[in-house]
């Protein structure tokens, strides 16, 4: 299952109507008849289940071993690229860590056997699946569209679930700030699941699961929303300086800042609310955008000096060309 989730033909069968190579051809049949044979031969829960788990074992739990590995193996190398410097640093504690982990591999398969849960309990109450797993595979524009709404609706859950339930006063409070925030500084990614299990359903779970109930999407776009979060949420919490994009890393870096403020701002996954409302801490989406339009603005203003000078260049040069033809003919 593993290999179908993040395998080409995924990005193959999206990118089909601009791409028409044997190739792609190719990956799509193969994509195709790999899915057929799945729908064919398990039940839809259990491809479901399978699938999301893999994902998150693949794009969180192996790169966020990876990262604490760098982190505590080469702190001083570390250091260097983590947002707050060293205080940032996961504890060089092996009880410590060995717990984090377990907490971690702990919660992973709650959430999993909790998603469980929910759809059994959604598949009996509407007499069938809740995402589609028939053999007809998705269009690529309704792909777009339920991805674009799943996103939306997360924003606005994870914004005030997290404002309202998890950072004001109440017993998820007291768990979200005692587990999601004992370590000062950047986070690293391994805290996104060493949270305190009921605050984590609300926070991570729900965020991404409920607006599925409503649109209730294709299977395979619901693993490529979670694939896509799952990065996302991954390299937010990676609490590095370096993560790619501006708009990605501005997302890490108010992750970062929430943080180490203790949870004073930047609630939202995106910024986007916490813009609107006046609870972003530190440099906020829109400022991220402007840095970003003005990158472009220096780039155009670059690559048309260079042409201009160019044209410079190759102008004089062709004037000297003249008048030596012009001596030749005299």
């Amino acid at each position: 299952m593993l290999d179908l989730l993040l395998s080409l033909p995924i990005l193959s069968y999206f990118a089909a109507p601009a791409l028409t190579s044997w190739s792609t051809s190719l990956n799509l049949l193969f994509f195709y008849m790999t899915w057929m044979s799945l729908v064919l031969s398990h039940s839809p829960l259990k491809i479901e289940l399978m699938g999301i788990f893999a994902v998150r074992v693949a794009l969180w739990f192996i790169p966020s071993l990876l990262f604490l590995l760098f982190d505590s193996g080469i702190p001083s190398l570390s250091e260097s690229i983590k947002l707050y410097g060293s205080s940032s640093l996961p504890r060089r504690n092996a009880a410590f860590v060995a717990k984090q982990i377990l907490l971690a591999v702990f919660n992973l398969l709650l959430m999993t056997a909790l998603q469980a849960a929910l759809s059994i309990g959604a598949t009996t109450l509407l007499q069938a699946p809740l995402f589609k797993t028939s053999t007809t595979l998705p269009l690529p524009w309704q792909i777009i569209k339920h991805i674009g709404w799943l996103y939306s609706c997360r924003e606005v859950l994870t914004y005030y679930i997290h404002r309202k339930l998890l950072h004001s006063r109440g017993p998820l409070t007291n768990m979200h700030k005692c587990y999601g925030h004992h370590h000062r500084g950047a986070p690293y990614s391994l805290m996104l699941y060493t949270d305190h299990p009921l605050p984590l359903m609300f926070h991570r779970l729900l965020p991404v699961y409920l607006p599925s109930l409503i649109i209730r999407p294709h299977l395979l776009t619901y693993f490529l929303f979670t694939l896509l979060t799952t990065v996302e949420e991954t390299m937010s919490m990676s609490g590095y300086s370096v993560v790619p994009g501006i708009l990605m890393s501005g997302v890490a870096r108010r992750t970062a800042t929430h943080y180490a403020s203790g949870g004073r701002g930047n609630f939202g996954a995106w910024g986007l609310l916490d813009w609107m409302n006046g609870t972003s801490v530190g440099k906020d989406v829109v400022e991220d955008l402007q840095d970003e339009a003005e990158k472009h603005r220096i780039k155009e203003r670059s690559e048309r000096a260079a042409s201009d000078a160019g044209n410079m260049v190759q102008g004089g040069i062709d004037q000297i060309k003249k008048r030596r033809a012009g001596r030749r003919k005299d």
